[in-house]
């Protein structure tokens, strides 16, 4: 049995997938400490791990990270990540590490499991290897590792191949450490002085490359290939497929009183907007819902856990809204997913084959909806807030294009076919028990 500390940023869509990992260990029998923020101490304490309080410096409500740090609004794609990254993340990256220090003071642990954007993790690692933990990063995000074929992440950028693609690259990278992200990397360096009197070792966005592993909740179809990706790096799948039950019980949404209309005799276009950036839905759910008002499909609305009167006015005759639905049910169900890009939910949907309409520039979301568009199975409006028409012209191309879905039915099927939380199980008891079970 490892003794294992999962670590999460107090941010629902970082908790979620790190809340299927921790009851994977726990059905496996190991014992598992679970530090993040006190509102989610109950879906800790469901999944059989013990909650740990993350300390109040480095606690805060995600739920409107707008109200919450009111210097990002209106910021997107490489200020809004250089925001984000600086003040929701790396800011309490001290008073993660001294909370892991405390925890590990009681209990030592044999694996530290932390999500991609966890600083005090990333600190954890400038640490002698014999004094601490293995640690293994997980993947909540899309691969954020440098390469010679890849831009620097946040720039939405897809590979370009050739000699000109890895110059590109090359001159990106440069400009991104020294010119964009430059305050940023001075505030890690910053925070690294103080606890080991060096700068931090790498590219702030490189960190996961010094983690003893890399478990990236995706599969290689959905990634961009690199011909330099470090052996560290795993490619699991995503962890919460199939509906994982949390104590033996599962979370379900009642079916709305129009459930029986989805027989079929329409295409089902499902729009969300998660249940973070739904605080504005004039940025896709109203776009979406003007935008194919007059066409000839059932749009299917959910609003994300909002009361389903906060969308204004009457909708039309083709538009039925549910606060929550339950996707094992109504994606085998969806012609079209239109969503911000979520790194969860555009799995879930890959998952059941269904193709995409993504709009989001915000946190990880530029990087997941230019991976949507460079797989094939959908098509990037390239906005936060996107058009009616916008919507509708490319719900329309999604419909009447095959490949759309036949893209997303061949990376469903390598989902299907992948592990999610049973691979990164086997991982972390290989790297306990080194000798015993399956060799990385």
């Amino acid at each position: 049995m490892a003794s294992v500390l999962v670590c999460s940023s107090p941010l629902i869509g970082h908790v979620t997938p790190m809340l299927a990992v921790a009851a994977g260990l726990v059905e496996r029998h190991h014992d598992v400490r679970f530090l993040t923020g006190r509102q989610f101490e109950r879906q800790v304490s469901d999944t059989g791990a013990s909650f740990v309080a993350l300390p109040p410096e480095a606690d805060f409500d995600g739920s409107d990270l707008d109200k919450a740090f009111p210097g990002r609004v209106g910021l997107k794609g490489p200020k809004g990540i250089r925001f984000d990254v600086k003040e929701i993340f790396m800011r309490p990256g001290r008073a993660q590490l001294d909370a892991i220090h405390g925890v590990l003071a009681e209990t030592p642990a044999d694996v530290v499991l932390a999500g991609s954007l966890f600083m005090g993790a990333a600190l954890l690692l400038t640490e002698p290897r014999p004094g601490r933990p293995a640690v293994i990063n997980c993947g909540i995000v899309p691969l954020s590792l440098a390469s010679r074929d890849t831009a620097p992440f946040g720039l939405g950028l897809p590979p370009m191949a050739g000699l000109a693609g890895r110059l590109r690259n090359r001159v990106l990278q440069t400009l991104t450490e020294k010119l964009v992200f430059a305050p940023v990397q001075k505030f890690a360096d910053d925070i690294a002085r103080q606890i080991s009197g060096a700068p931090f070792p790498t590219f702030f966005m490189d960190w996961p490359r010094l983690a003893d592993h890399i478990a990236q909740f995706t599969v290689r179809a959905f990634e961009y290939p690199r011909s330099d990706l470090p052996a560290s790096v795993h490619f699991v799948g995503p962890v919460s497929q199939g509906g994982r039950r949390i104590s033996g019980k599962a979370i379900e949404a009642e079916l709305p009183p129009w459930w029986n209309e989805l027989d079929g005799a329409r295409p089902v276009v499902h729009v969300t907007q998660g249940t973070v950036a739904n605080t504005n839905f004039d940025d896709l759910i109203q776009p979406t819902i003007v935008g194919l008002a007059h066409e000839d499909v059932l749009v299917v609305v959910s609003t994300g856990g909002r009361p389903v009167d906060a969308l204004a006015g009457p909708l039309p005759d083709n538009v039925r809204v549910a606060s929550y639905l339950p996707y094992d049910e109504l994606l085998p169900k969806t012609a079209v997913l239109v969503t911000n890009g979520g790194y969860g939910g555009v799995h879930f949907a890959l998952q059941h084959g269904v193709a995409l309409v993504v709009a989001g520039e915000t946190e990880d979301k530029t990087e997941v909806c230019a991976r949507v568009a460079w797989s094939g199975c959908g098509i990037n409006l390239h906005t936060n807030h996107a058009h009616p028409n916008a919507v509708a012209k490319a719900v329309r191309a999604v419909l009447s294009t095959n490949s759309y879905r036949e893209a997303s039915a061949r990376i469903g099927h390598e989902i299907r076919m992948s592990r999610g939380v049973d691979e990164l199980v086997d991982l972390v008891e290989a790297v306990h028990e080194p000798d015993g079970g399956r060799r990385w």
